[in-house]
């Protein structure tokens, strides 16, 4: 008798490989439900970014008026702490435990940074803007307190990002390692996405007690949801632990000039910038853009974040199906950054007739184009270091990213305040200031691809080299064979 139910579930397991690109990186040794519960750290790391850029960006300027130029200060601090990524990926790789555990007691550090700069800033926000009984707080409280706050979750989520995607990557074969990343990204995205939908019910009806909870109830899950995605990821190893304390351990220096000389690396890191520039100056003025060139609501400019978040994660998709099947990295960025150029192009043409259609379809090519560009970048990244410098390639990878990423995103609203307040700037169409930000995008996606070009050749060549050195083998004994015949 045919039994439908085995071959409806051997179907479900031959089709889930195909159209979730990351559902094949698990083996019997790592499965799928372990790299599941890992990714739980990019769930915290997403909803803090969250809490600070969007739910606290809006509540701290409205419903507690604090100047606006005091928010941005603000949530700049965090990026502060960004170049520091490559030291914490580097101790993670050099870390000396008596149990020879690298990459958890730094992921454990972070957690406790975000859980005490989480249990300080409801408080510290409150007493900032003078509401009720802190109105008689010293400014200066109110004013170091909140910046310690902001510091503290900033460095706990960079640390706790670095050093987990590390971990991620030492549990799977390098062939793998693509897949996994963009697994880790997925999470990172979901966690956004539950979180911003969670923040904004609870504080439907703001009060300054619901918001002082609902930052202590972030703390709580923070250190729940990474203490489980810790928990036996990383085999305790003694053997190690004696070695790592026999071998002198190198220094941060020697560590980070033996990276950087590698062929290319300093290019690929220019790269980096230039393009996460490009993609990050947009962040900040879709939406406003949105509003004010097209006449879109609030609601509707709400979903751009959606869409532009769906762009992303198709381009995480299709990146770690290319590259998980041999695909080179550097030409996939180029992919990526020449795919961002028309996407912003469609978003000025917009302004000019395209209209809604052709916003929505530029948002979705840059979301595209960034997460290609994204995932290529930090794959050559980690693939260009060696096993004991993975730690240092990620930490290096997220400080250029992260710091590009900000200043692209200062730059964007400086850029456009400069020009809406230039002398006879108010008879100039509302998209001209926008659109004046997204052609300096396009420019610097255009020398992200510049410099990519000499990356690509030297990929295309490596790739000859070692297939033709694959086929010699074959080719010599068919000789001989002929020969013998």
């Amino acid at each position: 008798m045919f039994d439908y139910r085995t071959f409806a579930l051997r179907k479900l397991v031959s089709i889930a490989p195909r159209y979730l690109p990351f559902a094949d990186v698990a083996t019997d040794d790592v499965p799928l439900s372990r790299l599941l519960r890992l990714s739980l750290f990019q769930v915290t790391v997403g909803m803090a970014i969250v809490l600070l850029v969007g739910t606290l960006n809006r509540v701290m300027i409205v419903e507690l008026a604090v100047p606006a130029t005091l928010v941005a200060v603000m949530l700049a601090l965090p990026v502060v702490f960004a170049p520091l990524r490559m030291l914490v990926g580097f101790k993670s790789d050099t870390h000396v435990s008596a149990l020879g555990l690298r990459r958890v007691p730094y992921i454990w550090k972070g957690t406790l940074y975000q859980f005490g700069g989480f249990a300080i800033m409801p408080f510290a926000l409150l007493v900032l803007s003078g509401y009720g009984e802190a109105v008689d707080a010293p400014r200066w409280m109110g004013l170091s307190s909140a910046a310690l706050a902001f510091l503290l979750v900033g460095a706990g989520v960079h640390m706790v990002q670095t050093v987990g995607l590390a971990l991620a990557t030492d549990l799977v074969k390098e062939a793998d390692q693509p897949k996994v990343v963009g697994l880790m990204y997925v999470m990172l995205l979901f966690g956004m996405v539950i979180s911003a939908l969670v923040f904004g019910a609870l504080l439907t009806n703001y009060t300054p007690g619901r918001l002082i909870q609902v930052i202590q109830g972030a703390a709580v899950i923070t250190v729940s949801l990474n203490l489980f995605a810790m928990w036996k990821q990383e085999a305790r190893d003694r053997t190690r632990a004696q070695q790592m304390q026999v071998r002198p351990r190198p220094a941060f220096r020697e560590a980070y000039v033996k990276l950087l000389d590698q062929p290319g690396k300093m290019r690929l890191l220019v790269v980096i910038a230039l393009g996460t520039f490009g993609f990050g100056a947009a962040d900040v003025l879709l939406e406003p853009y949105g509003g004010q060139a097209l006449g879109f609501s609030v609601a509707e400019t709400t979903r751009l974040t959606a869409l532009l978040a769906g762009g992303t994660l198709i381009g995480f998709g299709i990146a770690s199906r290319v590259l998980g099947q041999g695909g080179t990295p550097n030409r996939l960025a180029m992919m990526g950054a020449t795919i961002g150029i028309p996407g912003f192009a469609a978003i000025i043409l917009s302004a000019f007739g395209g209209g809604a259609p052709m916003f929505l379809l530029g948002t979705v090519l840059t979301g595209l184009g960034a997460g290609l560009f994204g995932h290529a970048t930090l794959t050559a990244t980690m693939r260009s270091a060696g096993p004991d410098q993975i730690g240092l390639a990620l930490g290096t990878w997220g400080a250029v990213q992260a710091t590009a990423a900000g200043i692209g995103v200062a730059l964007a609203g400086i850029v456009r305040d400069l020009i809406v307040a230039a002398p006879g700037a108010g008879n100039l169409p509302a998209h001209v200031p926008y659109n004046a930000v997204f052609l300096i995008e396009i420019l610097f996606l255009a020398l992200a691809c510049a410099i990519l070009v000499p990356l690509v050749r030297n990929s295309r060549r490596a790739k000859a080299l070692q297939t033709e050195t694959q086929l010699q083998p074959a080719s010599g004994l068919h000789t001989k064979t002929a020969e013998a015949s």
